[in-house]
């Protein structure tokens, strides 16, 4: 069966799924819409572009929302309003309270929807879950995530500005709530119990972090984090699972790597660009899933709002 689908937002990321789904067979991406006409007429070739948000709602059956934070809950809402299935961006928001009646008011509407984790159908991931539950590294006895941009925002995201300020941005809330996702699918629930955020303009400033460290404790292990966004050398996002009798790591999203005694060595063989369109196409895949009413792995609303909790307490 193929869905209709629109999005709402062609920015960084939601100009990357303009081109999967008209990849993937299971969608007909049938419109699209931003506020920056001239997001719109970049892609005019590549989708029809719609007068506002509200028509993309009206023209399809699953709305992808790729808009800053701060707009998610309003196009939830309208979709809800209007019986569309939902593919929303994280963070799911940015105030909590907010988020928990979102939640609330996406399962008692029962529809389709998830937010787009990447890690919710990676192959990295998931094959890091299935060697873990494997015992392939003895008994788990730690998690370490270590982070350095040298740059922040990333020369993709030049644009976003919104992602250089405190109110909805930061590699904390863009980059971090990925692998806060991903561990507490493998350690279990995450409970904060130390953390430190330095912010360059100070307490009562704007800007976002530029140095964060934290420890979770949970079931299986606890997580450590370790992040940066000054300095120069080359970036790092480095997730490692510790174990007993050895060690599995991702690395740059998309490689997963194991070390049993005689150094890291790769899992999967494939480049990097061939395992991100690999990652891709599996959310796609996961996607429709949903849509066919299927199981799926994609992060539910309420696994969002979770790493969401987790986040902010972090930044407070």
């Amino acid at each position: 069966m193929t869905h209709r689908v629109g999005i709402i937002g062609l920015g960084t990321v939601g100009s990357r799924f303009v081109e999967q789904f008209n990849l993937h067979p299971a969608f007909d991406l049938v419109a699209a819409w931003d506020p920056d006409d001239g997001a719109c007429e970049a892609h005019g070739s590549q989708v029809a572009i719609a007068d506002d948000a509200a028509t993309v709602i009206d023209t399809a059956d699953l709305v992808y929302i790729a808009v800053p934070p701060l707009h998610h809950a309003g196009y939830v809402h309208a979709c809800l309003a209007a019986g569309s299935a939902i593919f929303c961006e994280k963070p799911l928001g940015i105030d909590v309270a907010e988020s928990r009646a979102l939640v609330a008011a996406v399962e008692s509407a029962e529809r389709r929807a998830a937010v787009n984790f990447v890690f919710g159908a990676a192959p990295s991931a998931r094959q890091l879950h299935e060697e873990v539950t494997a015992g392939t590294i003895g008994d788990v006895v730690r998690a370490d995530l270590r982070l350095h941009f040298s740059q922040w925002p990333r020369a993709w995201h030049a644009k976003a500005e919104w992602l250089t300020l405190r109110d909805q941005g930061g590699w904390v809330r863009e980059v971090v709530s990925h692998f806060v996702f991903l561990a507490a699918r493998i350690l279990g629930d995450l409970r904060l119990e130390a953390h430190d955020v330095d912010y360059p303009d100070g307490p009562q400033g704007t800007l976002s972090e530029t140095w964060a460290s934290a420890r979770w404790d949970a079931a299986v292990a606890p997580l450590m984090l370790s992040g940066t966004s000054t300095g120069g050398g080359t970036d790092v996002v480095d997730l490692t699972i510790r174990g007993s009798e050895g060690a599995l790591r991702i690395w740059d999203w998309y490689h997963l790597q194991a070390d049993t005694g005689s150094g890291w060595g790769d899992v999967f063989s494939a480049d990097r660009a061939t395992l991100a369109a690999a990652a891709y196409a599996r959310q796609l895949d996961q996607l429709a899933a949903m849509m066919d009413g299927n199981d799926h792995s994609l992060a539910t609303f309420a696994e969002a709002l979770a790493v969401q909790e987790r986040i902010e307490q972090l930044l407070a």
